[in-house]
């Protein structure tokens, strides 16, 4: 098969649909050497994984290194991983995949509820997985596809396919950039009695919009691949609480230091803070209502959530700042 054709053919979904029944399978009674005679002359989609079942009953596997190193006379029951990695059919295809990448195995058995071997993914269709997957998280988290497919073709296809796939992402993003200067004039008078106000503007909103990225790129990931929104919002934010008190700390210091204004430094550092957790918030909130109203958590998030932590930033940042700055 063609490398290059490979993700674009992947339909499948569920682990079994990956799953090969052209495997090794041998009950554990076998001894080594009957095993490594058995397989002499044999073609296998797969032969890294020797299955040791019992009456169609997955009992464990036997990686080809240990067989080939075992002494002719010892039992596949001896030998056989009891606890080696399984997944369920139904498994999605990308959990199942980073599950073989967690435990570090190169071919995943597939066992269903009542114990029955079902078949091995073999490496190749894990990677295909996994190369798939990540362009399709790649490009649903620009905002302009949302398929495997169409994340495949997009450095291919003709500027005009290119143009309307970007530009209604992009049309939110203007009108975002429209907002945010009327969010500015409104505080025309502030930047009026003190100009350097509006030097801290572009930094300010970088720091929010990158802390956001990082969150919305974990996020998204991990409900992807099917970890609750639950088992993320504590960490994720008090790593945002953290992240946003560590550059306020640095920003504070470092501008009083070079422009000698305190007011302005503290107004800087406490926006900082309030910037940056607000963005981990609003990073997480999005991808999290799109997910709860069955709508793809990935799809468009990215630019929609640029816009709202670019404007929060603004009006956080002047609002501290009409309270702080003489």
């Amino acid at each position: 098969m063609n490398p290059d054709e490979q993700p674009d053919k992947l339909t499948f979904e569920t682990a079994a649909q990956h799953a090969s029944r052209q495997v090794p399978v041998f009950p554990p009674s076998c001894r080594a050497d009957e095993v490594r005679q058995e397989l002499a002359g044999q073609q296998y989609e797969n032969a890294s994984l020797v299955i040791v079942c019992k009456q169609q009953k997955f009992l464990g596997v036997v990686r080809i290194e240990a067989l080939l190193a075992a002494p002719a006379g010892v039992t596949l029951n001896d030998l056989m991983d009891r606890e080696a990695p399984v997944v369920a059919p139904g498994i999605d295809q990308e959990v199942a995949a980073w599950h073989a990448v967690r435990n570090e195995e190169s071919a995943l058995a597939v066992v269903d509820r009542e114990g029955n071997f079902v078949g091995v993914i073999p490496p190749h269709r894990l990677l295909a997985v996994l190369l798939s997957e990540h362009e399709e998280d790649l490009s649903r988290l620009g905002g302009f596809t949302k398929s495997t497919l169409v994340a495949r073709t997009a450095s291919e296809e003709p500027v005009e396919r290119r143009f309307r796939h970007r530009i209604p992402w992009l049309i939110v993003g203007l009108s975002g950039a429209l907002l945010a200067a009327d969010f500015v004039g409104w505080f025309e008078s502030q930047l009026e009695k003190t100009v350097m106000l509006a030097f801290f503007i572009p930094g300010i909103v970088y720091l929010a919009d990158a802390v956001g990225t990082q969150t919305e790129t974990v996020v998204v990931r991990g409900l992807s691949v099917g970890i609750g929104m639950q088992r993320m919002v504590k960490r994720e934010l008090l790593t945002g609480l953290a992240i946003g008190f560590a550059l306020a700390v640095i920003a504070g210091p470092l501008v009083w230091w070079r422009w000698e204004q305190a007011d302005v430094a503290l107004c800087v550092g406490l926006s900082v803070f309030a910037a940056c957790s607000t963005a981990t918030v609003a990073a997480m909130t999005l991808p999290s209502l799109l997910d709860r109203f069955g709508l793809d958590p990935a799809f468009g998030s990215g630019p929609l959530a640029t816009v709202i932590q670019d404007l929060l930033s603004i009006l956080i940042y002047f609002g501290i700042a009409s309270a702080v700055v003489q």
